[in-house]
């Protein structure tokens, strides 16, 4: 099969739609966020209780910021490419905002909930595929990952499952804090399913982009983000 051409800068918005749109409506079907960004939902739940302003965008690109500095502090270094991490971190905050604004129309009943939740998984899955495809930095969870199993001569699996593990404790910690001891917020069953098929759901999608597309470069920008 002859494969098309799509250029990184077009996947790389296509990926950070597919990303938010995802999000968005695994939040809207209410059954759990994925690991990585369970955190920021916990934040994002307990203080817009009391700070209407705060969005769940906005935690989320505030939490990233975070991790990027912590990264940069434990390596003590700083690289070119940790900026356009934050810069796709903020992005991904004002497109999520605004897609959490349009799924809030969908209707919340018990079989619409499992259908958003499952078409959330799957599109934020294609949505990470699509990013690994392209030269842009990836999100700040995915750049811990890479930078800290680099360093240390780790596996990047090895050093992914702990992250995500420690994010949901964090997630889980954080929930009983605000909400109660066994009040789960953020992480419910469908957290818990996220985990158990977002790696494979990723390779399956990313090895499928091999066989229908060839990535390409459009713009001389690739030397700025390694």
């Amino acid at each position: 099969m002859r494969k098309r051409t799509i250029y990184s800068e077009f996947a790389y918005v296509i990926a950070l739609c597919l990303l938010t749109v995802g999000a968005a409506l695994m939040e809207r079907a209410d059954m759990g966020m994925s690991m990585v960004i369970a955190p920021a939902y916990v934040l994002y739940l307990k203080l817009s209780t009391f700070l209407p302003f705060v969005t769940f965008g906005m935690m989320v690109y505030t939490v990233q910021a975070l991790l990027i500095v912590g990264l940069g502090i434990a390596l003590r270094r700083f690289k070119l490419s940790y900026l356009f991490v934050f810069c796709t971190a903020v992005i991904y905050g004002f497109m999520l905002d605004g897609m959490m604004l349009l799924t809030a129309l969908l209707p919340a009943t018990v079989v619409c909930r499992v259908v958003w939740y499952v078409l959330g998984m799957v599109l934020c899955s294609a949505g990470v595929a699509m990013m690994f495809h392209t030269y842009f930095s990836p999100e700040a969870y995915e750049l811990v990952v890479k930078e800290v199993a680099a360093e240390h001569g780790a596996s990047v699996g090895r050093v992914k499952t702990v992250y995500d593990l420690s994010s949901c404790a964090v997630a889980i910690v954080l929930s009983f804090l605000f909400f109660g001891l066994w009040h789960f917020e953020g992480v419910k069953l469908g957290t818990v399913i996220c985990a158990l098929v977002n790696g494979w759901m990723i390779g399956k999608l990313s090895a499928w982009y091999d066989t229908v597309f060839d990535f390409r470069d459009c713009l001389k920008l690739r030397k700025y983000f390694e």
